[in-house]
């Protein structure tokens, strides 16, 4: 019996079908980070300072996934949203972040099994997000640094945002794999598009930030509810 399990195991094994990818390229807020509420509560202060209203988290939902400067545009108000004052929000806003990121932000339920399945199965990681790269780098280290990304890879200045396609493919030449070799886990459409300029296959996060229907229509192949479902698709 155990040399028919053997030989069973040994012919699995040769048979499997080819895995679809060698690498998953992640976006942070809204895809492995619940990090909603520290950013909204963070933009809501810095509003108040200035002497504006705050708006409610869920709002929020549409204001992040762009980049923090245009989360600060978004935020105040249109006929206060000068330079000068856009300026001086987005600095408040560095610092006020800077403090709260990790006070009620999480990895979301799920996130640590598919890390860990990930892993197992030899599937190379990395982080491309519009979030700051100081601040991407700070958080992935203390927020998920039970797993290794190869590589974090935030907002720099003179470099284009997502869905600019250039921050991806440079985490593919330093990766050393061909951009089709690997899934792009998202919550938005900027990510979607992102994965589609890349090359990448577009995989749509549904407990994130937007809904099915702004994934879909930006090109998502596949959607799932939870992250472990990820390890489906591989």
């Amino acid at each position: 019996m155990a040399d028919q399990a053997t030989k069973r195991a040994e012919y699995a094994h040769r048979h499997r079908p080819p895995r679809l990818c060698d690498a998953v390229l992640f976006d942070l807020d809204g895809t492995l980070l619940d990090s909603l509420e520290d950013l909204a509560d963070s933009m809501n202060e810095v509003l108040r300072s200035a002497g504006f209203p705050g708006h409610s988290t869920a709002a929020y939902r549409y204001f992040v996934g762009d980049g923090m400067e245009v989360l600060v545009r978004r935020a105040v108000p249109a006929d206060r949203a000068d330079e000068a004052m856009v300026g001086a929000c987005l600095a408040a806003m560095r610092e006020e972040y800077g403090r709260r990121y990790a006070v009620k932000t999480r990895p979301y339920p799920g996130v640590p099994e598919l890390l860990d399945g990930l892993e197992a199965r030899g599937v190379r990681t990395a982080v491309f997000t519009n979030k700051p790269h100081d601040a991407a780098v700070q958080m992935v280290g203390k927020l998920l640094g039970r797993w290794r990304f190869e590589q974090v890879l935030g907002q720099r200045p003179g470099f284009p945002r997502k869905p600019d396609p250039s921050g991806a493919l440079e985490v593919t030449r330093r990766m050393g794999l061909d951009a089709r070799r690997f899934l792009y886990l998202g919550d938005t459409a900027t990510d979607m598009l992102t994965a589609r300029a890349a090359g990448m296959r577009p995989v749509g996060a549904l407990w994130g930030f937007r809904t099915r229907e702004e994934l879909e229509a930006a090109g998502a192949e596949v959607l799932i509810e939870t992250p472990p479902e990820l390890l489906e698709h591989l």
